[in-house]
């Protein structure tokens, strides 16, 4: 049986071989919280080894992003230092690869005044817009993984001692990233082809709508007419495929921006920025949101949807049957990479090009005529269960079953 430290080793050659998948000579950011460290180290060493030319780190503390939430005067929690910015975007456009590292603390910024968690947030998505583009738009690789920190394993494992958590959340991550099986390499290819598969299925129907019907849920779903259905992997301008996320289990495509219609409530909490939201349900009416309600968090989703006009508009839809390994685990994770991978999900606000034929080369008037929602955020939330059922719905009206009790059909 292999050791922590050779399960550790493999989850670092993943991420960096498989996940982002670094090219010779390539500049490798990783963004990363603090106590991550350890972690980044042997990310830095495996990203030299396959050929990186140089590993810059971002690095991030939430004590202090917490402090300075709490305490800032308020004019400089409208400020961004341009400076970082525009570093990653500079970075971006000399086709750096990005990983962040995300280890997300849903209680850290529990009792700080919405307003002012508002206010910090759109002053960082406006500054970052630029960088975020080459992201959405595939135009740089990136990948998203975690690192189960003293906080993140606290909240999912309330009743464990601080190394019994981390131990037992550490196995979770590699069990749930295929690190655990003989040949982590082979698994995750066998699981691109299983989900590329659906997603050809679904690019060859061409659903006009989607259906979705569940306790507190009846929702329709208009798509773009040229919208694309997008699984696992992706590939840059340059031909560099890379998965976004590890682990991942979803199918997704883009929502017309004016054609959603009816309630739809979540299945699991949601941590946005330091706080959580959960329990809520959304009213669509052409598209928008006009109605949220919350048991937990009401203010903090106030101010998200409020963030800018396309906040109360979907970006993506996803389909992710009950049946996946993360959702059978049986745990909540309150950590959206492994969450929106239980289920199915949608995100509010900004879309993604590649999810329209064409749609990277597409200028922003171009998108915005073929439905693109435009937005500075882009948040998934969860709203599959055992009991949802999805229909497709043909140009014709013709009605066929996609998911039945949580499943695939």
């Amino acid at each position: 049986m292999k050791t922590f430290e050779q399960y550790l080793d493999q989850y670092a050659e993943l991420a960096v071989k498989v996940g982002l998948n670094v090219q010779k000579d390539q500049t490798v950011v990783i963004m990363t919280p603090i106590a991550c460290a350890d972690f980044v180290r042997k990310i830095t060493k495996k990203a030299y080894e396959a050929g990186a030319k140089d590993v810059v780190i971002d690095w991030d503390d939430d004590e202090v992003k917490a402090l300075r939430l709490k305490h800032a005067p308020e004019s400089t929690l409208r400020e961004y230092p341009m400076w970082r910015a525009n570093g990653l975007e500079e970075m971006a456009k000399g086709g750096a690869a990005f990983l962040q590292i995300y280890a997300p603390n849903s209680d850290l910024l529990k009792g700080v005044d919405p307003e002012r968690i508002a206010i910090s947030g759109k002053a960082a998505a406006t500054a970052r817009e630029g960088f975020l583009k080459y992201l959405r738009s595939n135009q740089v690789n990136w990948l998203m993984v975690s690192y189960p920190t003293a906080e993140w394993s606290a909240k999912v494992f309330p009743n464990l001692s601080e190394e019994e958590r981390i131990q037992k959340l550490w196995e979770q991550i590699f069990k749930l990233t295929r690190v655990d099986t003989e040949n982590p390499v082979a698994a995750w290819n066998a699981h691109i082809q299983n989900l590329t598969a659906k997603q050809e299925m679904l690019n060859g129907k061409r659903y006009k709508q989607l259906h979705l019907q569940a306790p507190g849920t009846d929702l329709y779903i208009e798509l773009v007419p040229k919208h694309v259905w997008v699984a696992a992997g992706s590939t840059t301008d340059s031909g560099i495929f890379f998965l976004p996320n590890m682990p991942t289990e979803e199918v997704f495509t883009m929502p017309l921006r004016g054609g959603t219609n009816g309630t739809v409530r979540s299945t699991l909490p949601l941590s946005y920025q330091g706080s959580l939201i959960d329990g809520f349900s959304l009213t669509f009416e052409n598209g928008k949101v006009v109605k949220a309600t919350a048991e937990v968090g009401q203010e903090v989703l106030n101010k998200m949807l409020d963030m800018d006009e396309g906040a109360r508009y979907l970006g993506e839809v996803a389909l992710v049957p009950y049946d996946s390994p993360i959702s059978q685990s049986g745990i909540i994770y309150y950590n959206t990479l492994f969450d929106e991978n239980a289920s199915c999900h949608v995100a509010l606000g900004n879309s993604y090009p590649f999810n329209i034929e064409g749609g990277t080369a597409m200028s922003p008037e171009e998108l915005a005529e073929n439905g693109y929602n435009k937005s500075l955020i882009h948040v998934d939330f969860m709203i599959g269960s055992a009991e949802m059922d999805i229909d497709g719905i043909t140009a014709d009206g013709t009605r066929e079953p996609l998911f039945r009790k949580g499943n695939w059909v």
